[in-house]
């Protein structure tokens, strides 16, 4: 990988800060884990990347696929040279050098000196995007914030991190389902009815887990995978149309690709 790829990469990430807020008037694109299959970035950036649209990567693009360095070498470079059209997110496992898990295929064969010139820039992805038609997406579960805003300061690190990069959803009454082991929490439809409503939101897109129900809580969560690198999934991406009214998940269009 570019060095200078990396740092350029890093200095936008930190520009943006940790909430995307996405603008109204283009249509969004989200993407699901990419992990690796370098082809499905490919077929979504050739499709999707128009002036009147903007893709969201919603994170875990290293590890389990055929092709990680060369598709996170595809987003990096897709992202410094079209700043605005694409947003880049982070999942667990762009976070490896914070939180050690297994597999890590893609970290594991990096020399030390690569290792830390990736995590300098991934350790300063977005963590989330806010649609003003009242969508978030992140990768993972809801952190505990009181509005939209605070994700911006959430602390790198810190259990309302950790809910977004590993929460999974379980569709069971209560909070933590699951405290989780390996940094892999569970959470209930009561903690997801409590967060939409303090939110104001009217559907959640996210990826992390990939057999998943495709809709959670009333159609308002929505789990979309975009890799073939587990087997047994469909790459799907989902599109808000511009100027689109969401009452909830399933008002946004899914294409499998």
């Amino acid at each position: 990988m570019d060095k200078a790829l990396l740092s350029r990469a890093a200095a936008l990430f930190r520009e943006e800060g940790r909430l995307i807020r996405l603008p109204a008037d283009k249509t969004a694109v989200f993407v699901g884990d990419t992990h690796g299959d370098r082809e499905a970035s490919e077929f979504v950036i050739s499709r999707f990347l128009r002036p009147d649209h903007v893709i969201v990567f919603l994170g875990d693009y290293v590890d389990r696929g055929p092709d990680s360095a060369g598709n996170i070498e595809l987003l990096l470079r897709t992202k410094v040279e079209y700043p605005e059209r694409v947003y880049l997110l982070m999942g667990n496992h762009e976070a490896w050098t914070l939180e050690p898990f297994t597999p890590a295929d893609f970290w594991r064969r990096l020399a030390p000196g690569e290792v830390r010139d990736y995590a300098e820039a991934l350790l300063a992805l977005p963590f989330a995007a806010y649609h003003p038609a009242g969508v978030l997406a992140l990768h993972g579960a809801f952190p505990d914030v009181e509005r939209v805003d605070d994700i911006a300061g959430i602390e790198l690190g810190s259990f309302d991190w950790r809910k977004i990069t590993w929460g999974d959803w379980v569709d069971a009454p209560g909070y933590v389902v699951d405290p989780g082991t390996f940094g892999r929490p569970a959470f209930g439809r009561d903690y997801f009815e409590e967060m939409i409503a303090r939110l104001a939101l009217k559907a959640l897109v996210r990826s992390h887990q990939p057999f998943a129900p495709l809709y959670l809580f009333g159609d308002r969560c929505l789990t979309i995978f975009t890799s073939l690198a587990y087997g047994g999934t469909e790459r799907t991406v989902a599109v808000l149309r511009a100027g689109r009214a969401i009452r909830s998940a399933r008002d946004l269009e899914l294409h499998y690709i």
